[in-house]
């Protein structure tokens, strides 16, 4: 694992410690009944991976009916509420939801106390430990599951493709699933993410000629500021591929798109999300 998939925006940005995490979590600790609460249904589950269990939410559209899926890989913080909520209001909006946790094979989430402190590499440690924990083939095999998962549930349309997005290190996840499953992968998003083109011969930017997706790249300033030439490997990479591809940066610094973080930019959120929308509705077909 390299350290720009924790992603050096966030290590170097002083403002995200302790108190931001806490804001993180207090923010979404009430969404249970928020907006989306009442047209979607939510259900904790278990989804079965080869190695283990996965505890995620499973969050679709109330009332008769079935829908595109879609996968959100959670940041480095894991499955916790505000990316439950994520799940809702994506789901409100007429998909299938699953958020696992990505770390299941170290705890259960959440996996981080309200008072964590990322800013203390002690406490960075413990995360870069269950990240290593995930190997890349262990991903695809987690990645091949969800969408079975997903697949498999009576209120998925399985006529549809399924989409898949994903936060800080959720953005490499996100590529690696659309490898993993070309054949059901319609549409991939990444906000924020980190190692997205590394000089490592698994880099997630070479699986992209597997694919059969369209791409949405939300890159944070601060992340373009410190690695510029990553853009345009992933431009020159999907036009190698001929996969359909938007790459741009957002006026907003890493962690932009989670609601309650001290970098949080609503006007960039809703950019982003506005974006995430039109390529859901125009691919998942």
């Amino acid at each position: 694992m390299c350290d720009d998939e924790i992603h050096v925006g966030r290590v170097q940005d002083p403002t995200f410690s302790r108190r931001t995490f806490g804001l993180m979590t207090v923010a979404a600790a009430g969404a249970a009944t928020g907006a989306y609460a009442a047209d979607v249904v939510e259900k904790d589950v278990a989804v079965k991976t080869p190695d283990g269990v996965a505890d995620s939410a499973l969050i679709y559209p109330s009332g008769k009916g079935t829908w595109p899926a879609v996968v959100i890989w959670p940041d480095i913080f894991g499955l916790r509420p505000v990316m439950r909520e994520m799940g809702r209001r994506l789901a409100a909006q007429g998909y299938v939801v699953l958020v696992p946790n990505p770390f299941y094979r170290s705890a259960k989430a959440p996996v981080v106390p309200a008072d964590f402190d990322f800013s203390k590499p002690e406490s960075r440690a413990v995360l870069m430990g269950m990240r290593g924990a995930m190997s890349n083939d262990g991903i695809d095999r987690d990645a091949a599951a969800y969408v079975a998962f997903l697949d498999a549930q009576p209120q998925t349309d399985r006529k549809k493709k399924v989409g898949v997005q994903g936060y800080c290190m959720g953005g490499p996840l996100s590529f690696r699933t659309a490898a993993a499953a070309p054949g059901r992968i319609g549409a991939v998003a990444t906000f924020h993410g980190g190692g997205l083109t590394t000089k490592d011969p698994s880099s997630p930017h070479l699986l992209v000629a597997r694919t059969r997706a369209a791409y949405l790249v939300a890159i944070a300033k601060n992340d373009d500021a410190n690695q510029p030439e990553s853009k345009d490997i992933l431009k020159a990479t999907f036009a190698e591929a001929k996969r359909p591809a938007v790459v741009e940066v957002y006026a907003g610094n890493h962690g932009w798109c989670v609601k309650g973080s001290a970098v949080y930019n609503e006007a960039e959120a809703e950019r982003a999300w506005s974006a995430l929308t039109q390529l859901y509705k125009k691919n998942l077909a």
